[in-house]
């Protein structure tokens, strides 16, 4: 059974500074023991100020390997686009611009199902292993439960026999990383924001809840779960 373990931050902000310091922290431990980090990113608004800091964090970011769990199938300069808001914020001008990026192949292929079929590939590359094992998987979670682009109620969830594929959402096709590539991890950080997000984080706590409701339950990783969650999103605990 999986196990969760709790950070609370008093607030946004110092949600962003308590992630970047643990990814921080977890990105020189890997390096320690290994020539290589490799970490898989989320998307969205709630990590945008996390990965500004971490951004001016002195590490070896030359020796990091950057991919992002999910990508929209859009160009990169869509405003939309997660790989531009990396651009934006990790890479802007600290430090980790020396990290190397892996973006999602998009909208300079056919189709999304060729985007998803060419990151299985580079990430089976670049981690030498099936399924590929990240050193840090960093994680959202939606209101209804999703995460990465894993939606309840599409087929995305499902997918167990492939470490990527192709979801959909608000008209949009999304490339995703899937369950288990996201449990294959050996540490996987969950960033949880806002009043909104109770009732999705105390789902995703319960042992009961079933992953066809709330997707981000089929996240389960030998190790524990860490997450960092904000007071807002964890009153009433």
């Amino acid at each position: 059974m999986t196990t969760y373990r709790i950070v609370r931050a008093s607030n946004p902000q110092d949600l962003s500074y308590r992630a970047s310091q643990t990814i921080s922290r977890y990105i020189n431990l890997v390096l320690g023991q290994r020539d290589r980090c490799r970490i898989a990113l989320s998307g969205g608004s709630t990590p945008t100020k996390t990965y500004s800091l971490l951004g001016q964090e002195h590490i070896p970011w030359d020796r990091v390997d950057v991919v992002l769990g999910d990508e929209r199938w859009v160009s990169t300069d869509d405003k939309s686009s997660n790989a531009r808001m990396l651009h934006n914020t990790l890479f802007s001008a600290g430090p980790a611009s020396m990290a190397v990026f892996h973006s999602v192949p998009t909208v300079e292929l056919m189709n999304a199902d060729a985007s998803a079929r060419a990151l299985a590939k580079m990430i089976t590359q670049l981690c030498s292993s099936n399924p590929p094992v990240f050193d840090i998987m960093l994680l959202g979670l939606g209101e209804d439960g999703h995460t990465a682009s894993l939606f309840p109620g599409t087929a995305a969830p499902l997918v167990m026999d492939r470490w990527t594929t192709v979801s959909h959402s608000k008209g949009v096709d999304r490339i995703t990383l899937t369950a288990p590539v996201l449990s294959a991890a050996r540490q996987v950080i969950f960033l949880v924001s806002g009043a909104n997000k109770q009732v999705a984080l105390k789902r995703l706590l319960d042992p009961q809840e079933l992953s066809k409701r709330t997707p981000a339950r089929l996240v389960q990783p030998a190790n524990d779960v860490l997450i960092i969650a904000d007071q807002d999103a964890t009153a009433g605990f």
